[in-house]
């Protein structure tokens, strides 16, 4: 009996333990990729991860508690689309930039409401989605005259 308790513990113990670990710590140990905006003769540079597969695009930046303010989350189409996000699980207010094929935005979601499950909607087909920390398009001056490029682009 207590051998069959042991493992029954041990068996519940290592999922915990893998699910315990602190989102924010991953996201400073995460691979990064230099991003920039350019706008009215201005670059505003950013380190954000990759979002490349689907487990990476559906967990997002979800249960992070922060988030640099010059990071963030980019996560690219294989080809243009409706973007489309919510809020789920996302406990910070983000900035969505909708970004076309040729890096140009065709629209800024500023300040998404944490943990909504509104969908967030890009207003055309678009190649990418950057999220920032909310408040950051404001905090720059960003609108859809700016053109974002990244270096696996």
């Amino acid at each position: 009996m207590r051998i069959m308790l042991t493992a029954l513990a041990l068996s519940l113990a290592l999922p915990m333990a893998a699910c315990s670990s602190d989102p924010a710590a991953q996201a400073e140990t995460a691979a990064t990729i230099p991003l920039t905006i350019e706008m009215a003769g201005k670059a505003h540079r950013f380190n954000v991860e990759v979002a490349r597969t689907d487990a990476e695009q559906d967990r997002g930046l979800m249960f992070r508690t922060g988030l640099p303010a010059d990071g963030g989350m980019i996560f690219p189409f294989a080809k243009p689309r409706i973007g489309s996000f919510w809020m789920k699980n996302t406990l910070i207010p983000l900035d969505m930039i909708f970004i076309r094929a040729d890096g140009s935005i065709d629209r800024i979601a500023e300040n998404t409401i944490p943990e909504s499950l509104e969908p967030v909607v890009s207003g055309g087909e678009v190649s990418a989605v950057l999220e920032l920390a909310g408040g950051t398009a404001a905090r720059l001056g960003l609108d859809e005259t700016a053109k974002v490029t990244w270096k696996d682009r």
